[in-house]
């Protein structure tokens, strides 16, 4: 198996990253080999080594393939913004290509599994009138969608999964992330998601007292995945 997802969000904070993380991890339980990419992040950390995302860390502790932090996250940004107003107050030219370089030397790596991680939504800005989901039509990566499961999900999940096909890019699955576990008609909810979505659901992650990638990974099948 050789295998590499972009994955995305509903919107922010749906937790892609513990998603994410959990994917990595029930594929190291599965004997195979890890690698990931988060190529931007705000909302960063000043340390002695530079700045980091928690976010990209959690990322890394599950890549079993060798990697820095900077290979992980090439570009990262201090202040907890949208990457492009981030890049402008840096100073930085965020675009495409300057993202594309650094994700396919991971990918180069031919770990097993290898999932490359956006910012929030579908469609975040870069530079000009570019969007991080161009990276992903860059990659040719086929996506996992992580849905935020709260009250206005179904539209939110629907509208991402038409625009990821819009761009010529294979929705492979969908993880149901239960943020709001009082939705009303919950269980109707993930009914109309898995009747509408063009994808198998890869699990339900249920409101966790704890969010370790190993916790999550009890929660989602990567045997589903083409």
């Amino acid at each position: 198996m050789s295998a590499a997802y972009f994955i995305t969000g509903t919107d922010t904070d749906v937790g892609k990253t513990t998603v994410a993380a959990g994917l990595l991890h029930a594929a190291r339980s599965a004997g195979l080999s890890t690698a990931a990419g988060k190529p931007v992040a705000s909302g960063c950390e000043v340390t002695p080594k530079g700045l980091r995302n928690a976010d990209a860390l959690a990322l890394l502790a599950e890549c079993s393939v060798p990697l820095t932090y900077q290979q992980v996250n090439p570009v990262a940004f201090e202040p907890a913004i949208a990457p492009h107003l981030a890049a402008r107050e840096a100073g930085v030219a965020l675009t495409v290509q300057s993202l594309l370089a650094p994700m396919r030397e991971i990918l180069a790596l031919n770990a097993d599994f290898t999932l490359i991680e956006g910012a929030g939504g579908w469609r975040v800005p870069l530079a000009d009138q570019a969007n991080l989901s161009d990276l992903a039509m860059a990659l040719k990566l086929p996506v996992i969608l992580v849905v935020g499961v709260r009250l206005g999900c179904i539209s939110n999940a629907l509208l991402t999964a038409e625009a990821i096909a819009r761009d010529g890019l294979q929705l492979a699955g969908w993880v149901a992330n239960i943020i709001d576990p009082k939705t009303s008609r919950l269980e109707e909810n993930l009914a109309t998601l898995a009747e509408r979505l063009p994808a198998p659901c890869l699990g339900r992650v249920p409101k966790l007292k704890s969010l370790s990638a190993e916790a999550v990974a009890d929660h989602l099948q990567l045997d589903l995945l083409d």
